[in-house]
């Protein structure tokens, strides 16, 4: 009698939702003036927990910035970098897995979906439609599961010059194992 036996590896761990909202902003690459123009951020991951110190993030999100017509130091200018756009994207995070305050970093490739106006001295850029981004983030994940986490997200653009991000604050809801 052949007797066969079919073993599965399981690649993920655990599976969670993590919610973040948080202050955007976002920031030419070049500026004659230090400009910087702030927003509305907000997005939603589907973590996939590979191990205990590795996670991968799938992600939807926006952000929403405008410019004041002032600089860094109130001071009245034509420059601004403004982005409302949608962002979709995959990023992994490495964590140091400590329980309470577990410090991470993130990076991946993804795609900014909307409306991007980068002026300045050395950049005149109005363009709608798709352009790729890089998504770096760094922060700490809090609580004794760690369930919240607090960082700092950056999305570069460079086909618009201009880099968004956010200061944010996320909860993670963990999701049923099958």
């Amino acid at each position: 009698m052949l007797t066969s036996q079919i073993t599965e590896a399981q690649f993920i761990k655990e599976k969670s939702i993590n919610a973040q909202i948080g202050y955007g902003l976002s920031v030419p690459y070049d500026s004659a003036d230090a400009i910087v123009n702030d927003g509305f951020f907000a997005q939603g991951e589907f973590v996939l927990k590979a191990t205990s110190w590795v996670e991968f993030r799938p992600y939807a999100g926006f952000i929403l910035t405008n410019s004041d017509g002032k600089d860094l130091d109130d001071n009245p200018t034509d420059e601004k970098a403004e982005s409302k756009a949608f962002l979709l994207g995959s990023k992994a995070r490495v964590r140091a897995p400590i329980p309470w305050i577990a410090p991470y970093f993130e990076i991946g490739i993804g795609a900014s979906i909307g409306r991007f106006e980068t002026l300045t001295a050395f950049d005149n850029i109005d363009k709608s439609g798709i352009i790729y981004h890089i998504p770096i983030s760094f922060g700490l994940e809090l609580g004794r599961n760690n369930n919240t986490d607090i960082g700092l997200s950056y999305y570069f653009q460079p086909s618009v010059e201009q880099f968004v991000g956010a200061f944010a604050i996320g909860i993670t809801f963990p999701l049923k194992n099958n």
